[in-house]
């Protein structure tokens, strides 16, 4: 998988992102927001299922990561995608909202940090002007 490829519909470019949460609920609630703004989404369970993928040749614009998912964390996943050299931009999402929890996810190598949960408007803001309409 490969981002930022030209597509059949206009020229618009094909924006892939990967939502990593161990809920089944917010996995979906996440996909049905982000294909909503006709962007690709692929899911994970938890941290190393998301790192699993790269290491496997995928790639991806934007990356929604839990803070806190069972096998592995979302720091802990930020820190090795970070290690293996993914560029992509990573938002550390998390219910909790104190600024200690969001500071240690930041230095994970999260790019920015937002509490639960994800609204249309939150989403857009992490997108290229391209496809924030």
């Amino acid at each position: 998988m490969t981002g930022g490829e030209e597509n059949s519909d206009g020229g618009k470019t094909d924006f892939h992102v990967l939502v990593v949460d161990d809920s089944t609920v917010v996995r979906m609630v996440h996909r049905m927001l982000i294909t909503s703004l006709g962007l690709k989404v692929q899911e994970a369970k938890n941290g190393k299922e998301a790192v699993d993928l790269h290491i496997n040749g995928a790639y991806f614009d934007l990356i929604f990561m839990d803070m806190e998912m069972p096998i592995m964390n979302g720091p802990t996943a930020t820190r090795e995608l970070r290690a293996m050299g993914v560029k992509s931009n990573i938002v550390g999402v998390t219910s909790c909202t104190f600024e200690s929890a969001h500071k240690d996810f930041i230095e994970a190598g999260v790019n920015h940090c937002v509490s639960k949960p994800l609204t249309i408007a939150m989403i857009s803001s992490f997108l290229p002007d391209s496809n924030n309409k």
